[in-house]
């Protein structure tokens, strides 16, 4: 079995392209992505490409499955359209080219901010994201394509995920000094860990789902009680305050991508993961967010 995973430089990548490798139902693994990744194994191969062009169509021959984890998160400096460019316009290019060349299963990694806000939130839940996060409204716009264009795809809509290869901007926040201080009662938010997300990759593959599936650690937690398990003297500082100043660092360094996640803050988004308990057999090994977020040193 022959699998292409795209986003294959990408930090969640370092937790699949192992995984993957070390299956004895799987004799090649092909990584995209448009860096060399630094992962190496005797049965994987990298092609680096755009995820939107040929040279990154042309491994999907003969593949058995796609797992695709290419996207920008935080864009910095560069222009939306570029952004969306990758994220929609590249994605799409690539799951039609999938579809065309007979690839089956194909996974798409989504996010759980296509809902917006919400608590105990099902998939058939409507996608409503937060204006301004671009992001989350790529991942939005590709998975209402999937589900009109390519319903027999598999789309995993995980929380926040955290681990040692946990994005950088995720670390900073958790040993921030500070903290907003938002208005009792705190929103809710979960956290899944990265070996469970690969974990549910797999089983997606090996069950060749289809639909969406949520993935998220059972306990929910507050930005507050996440900063003071590190810092238990953090003090609140208002929120408008604390956004002013993302927004001033971003214009002035890139740092953080547009400030438009922040929103996402100050709304409880909590999941109901039992659809990917049913279909999946899927339950997450890391359950409590404490031991989950512990590992981001």
């Amino acid at each position: 079995m022959r699998v292409v995973v795209t986003g294959a430089a990408g930090r969640l990548a370092q937790v699949v392209l192992p995984m993957l490798c070390a299956d004895a139902a799987i004799g090649q693994v092909t990584g995209i992505d448009r860096v060399q990744p630094a992962f190496r194994h005797a049965k994987f191969e990298a092609v680096v490409a755009d995820i939107a062009g040929a040279a990154a169509h042309a491994p999907l021959r003969g593949a058995q499955a796609l797992v695709n984890l290419a996207f920008v998160l935080l864009r910095g400096h560069r222009a939306v359209q570029d952004m969306r460019r990758d994220n929609v316009d590249g994605t799409r290019a690539l799951l039609a080219a999938a579809d065309a060349a007979g690839v089956g299963p194909i996974l798409h990694l989504s996010s759980a901010a296509v809902y917006g806000r919400g608590t105990d939130i099902t998939e058939d839940a409507p996608l409503a994201p937060l204006p301004g996060f671009h992001y989350a409204l790529h991942k939005a716009e590709v998975d209402a394509w999937i589900a009109q264009a390519l319903p027999r795809a598999a789309v995993l809509r995980p929380t926040i995920i955290l681990g040692p290869h946990a994005q950088p901007l995720l670390k900073q926040l958790a040993a921030a000094p500070c903290y907003p201080r938002l208005p009792d009662p705190q929103p809710q938010l979960q956290c899944v860990h990265e070996d469970d997300v690969a974990q549910a990759i797999a089983q997606a593959l090996v069950r060749r789902a289809s639909g969406a599936f949520n993935l998220a650690a059972p306990t929910t937690f507050t930005l507050r009680e996440l900063v003071r398990a590190r810092r238990p003297r953090a003090p609140g500082v208002p929120p408008a305050l604390a956004r002013t100043a993302l927004a001033l660092l971003w214009r002035v360094t890139g740092w953080g991508g547009e400030p438009g996640w922040f929103d996402g803050i100050g709304e409880s988004l909590t999941l109901d993961c039992s659809r990917a308990a049913a279909v999946l057999g899927w339950r997450p090994r890391h359950v409590h967010w404490r031991e989950i977020a512990g590992v981001i040193e």
